[in-house]
This record gives C-alpha cells, sequence and structure tokens, in this order.
C-alpha cells in the first residue's frame, strides 16, 4: 500500500505504510541490497518531504526489505566523466543533499536495521532519534579502504556516540565492522532485538513516541546547526578525495576484480591522466 502517493518510480524503491501516524519506510530493492542509487535517493527524498508536510505522519521508521539493510552508494556509478571543475561542484552537492534528507526529517525519525548497512546508510541513520538492529546487523564505514573521506556527519557525530577510540576503528584504517551487540556495546545503536521481531519492536516504540509527541532530536546531544556544518565541511572534504589518486586508484582494481572492465578503465584513465587534469580544479 503506497500512503504517501509516491510517483511510480519512488514507488517501486520504496513501500510506505501509514497507521495510527507512523509511517513505515521500506527500501523495496533486496536484488540490489537497497543500494542507494540516484533512484533510491530520489524516492527517499521524496518520502521525507512528503512526509514532513503530512499532518497525519507523527513517527517515521524507516527499515529495508530482504537480507541487507542497504550496501549504500554506489562510489562508481554515481560518477560521470565532465571538467573536473564540474564533477567536483557536483559530488559536494549531491553528498551534502543526501545527508540533508536526513538531518531536514522534521518527524521524530527511528531506523530499523533489519541486517548489514554499509557506508552511508550507517551514517545516515546515526542522525535519526533513535536505531534499532536485528541481531543480523553489521556496521561497516570502509572509508580509509576506499581511499575516502567519512561523510554523513561521522566526524563529529560518531565520537559522541561512540568514544574516539571507536569512532576511529570504523572510521580509520582498521575499517572495524562492528556486529549488532557490538555496535549497541560501543554505542552506535540502542537497542538490539531477534531478527523476527524487528519490525514489532520498532511499531511499538514508534507508537510510543506519538503518545509522548516524541521530539525530533539527535542522539549524543548533537545539534541541528552543528550537524550541518559538518556535513557542508565533510561534503567539499570528500569532493577533493573522490578526485585523490588513492581512490580513483582504488575504484580501477575494485571495479577490475569484479570483471566491470570498462569502467574500471576510465579510472585507471583517470588515475593516470590525473596531473593533467588536476590543474583544472
Amino acid at each position: 500500500m503506497n500512503d504517501l502517493s509516491l510517483t511510480s518510480i519512488a514507488a517501486s524503491h520504496l513501500l510506505t505504510r501509514l497507521t495510527d501516524g507512523v509511517l513505515i519506510m521500506t527500501m523495496n530493492r533486496p536484488k540490489k541490497l537497497n543500494g542507494w542509487t540516484l533512484d533510491m535517493m530520489d524516492a527517499l527524498g521524496e518520502a521525507f518531504v512528503k512526509a514532513n508536510t503530512s499532518e497525519a505522519v507523527k513517527v517515521v521508521v524507516l527499515t529495508g526489505s530482504g537480507n541487507y539493510y542497504s550496501a549504500g552508494v554506489n562510489l562508481g556509478g554515481s560518477l560521470k566523466l565532465m571538467h573536473p571543475k564540474k564533477l567536483r561542484e557536483l559530488i559536494v552537492k549531491n553528498n551534502k543533499a543526501l545527508f540533508e534528507l536526513f538531518l531536514n526529517c522534521e518527524k521524530p525519525l527511528l531506523i530499523a536495521v533489519n541486517g548489514p548497512a554499509i557506508g552511508a546508510s550507517v551514517t545516515a541513520s546515526t542522525l535519526a532519534n533513535s536505531i534499532i538492529a536485528s541481531e543480523n546487523a553489521t556496521f561497516s564505514t570502509p572509508f580509509a579502504a576506499l581511499g575516502i573521506t567519512p561523510e554523513g556527519c561521522s566526524s563529529v557525530h560518531f565520537p559522541r556516540l561512540m568514544g574516539e577510540k571507536n569512532a576511529q576503528r570504523m572510521l580509520g584504517s582498521e575499517g572495524w565492522k562492528p556486529k549488532a551487540t557490538e555496535a549497541l556495546e560501543a554505542g552506535l545503536v540502542q537497542k538490539v532485538v531477534p531478527h523476527e521481531q524487528l519490525m514489532d519492536e520498532a511499531e511499538r516504540i514508534a507508537r510510543g513516541w506519538v503518545t509522548n509527541q516524541e521530539p525530533r532530536q539527535f542522539m549524543a546531544g548533537s545539534q541541528l546547526d552543528d550537524l550541518k556544518t559538518a556535513n557542508a565541511r565533510e561534503s567539499e572534504q570528500l569532493a577533493d578525495a573522490f578526485l585523490g589518486a588513492d581512490f580513483l586508484r582504488e575504484q580501477s582494481r575494485f571495479l577490475w576484480s569484479k570483471k566491470k572492465y570498462a569502467p574500471s578503465m576510465m579510472f585507471f584513465s583517470l588515475w593516470s591522466l590525473r596531473p593533467f587534469w588536476a590543474r583544472l580544479l
């Protein structure tokens, strides 16, 4: 049932169900691991805007269908060949806009993580009121391995949630991927339940929020203006990293290992020719 009257493309990516003030939004591309393609991000954007303006929506719950919560953003697929300066501006704009979807959500937001969450889907989740996780959930932010910088306000928000040590374990070279119970102990998530109980418990929490008129707020004492400042700064840093030699070389290697030879060669070309086009930035 499409209770938000989403456009057909958005409705093919995102299921919505509104009951007694609780809006359940379910990312519904399980064969693609609910990855954040441009269409998925557009669907989320459309749904959040409509939720903000609907008096019937009191609380939003976001989850995924299938085995994964979300494989995050396809970094290689989101880059296109264009003038380096324009490409940098596009990366800044798109990254900033993605996390502002969550930052600008005006209704109390609960994330129900049903399985592995990767990259931006992890950092964006921490911008909710709270995170509840299935025991099947894992959390991965492989920025260092990809040769890029932290995003989704994680450079400031992760240390507040988990302390500097655990934040660095996830964001730095160790690339720690905590399981649900480890994430709970670290402070990344607030509750873990058996997998089959996830949505029942998420809806119970959400109904309680409706009754208690839970305000929209951020975890660990973070404030909206502060998080928006961090998002803007990180978006600039990320754009620089995307166009840096380490990321271009790593993407070429990764795509080649997946037998995606044409995009691999594109990144190899960008890497090898970087000394020439980098002057245009």
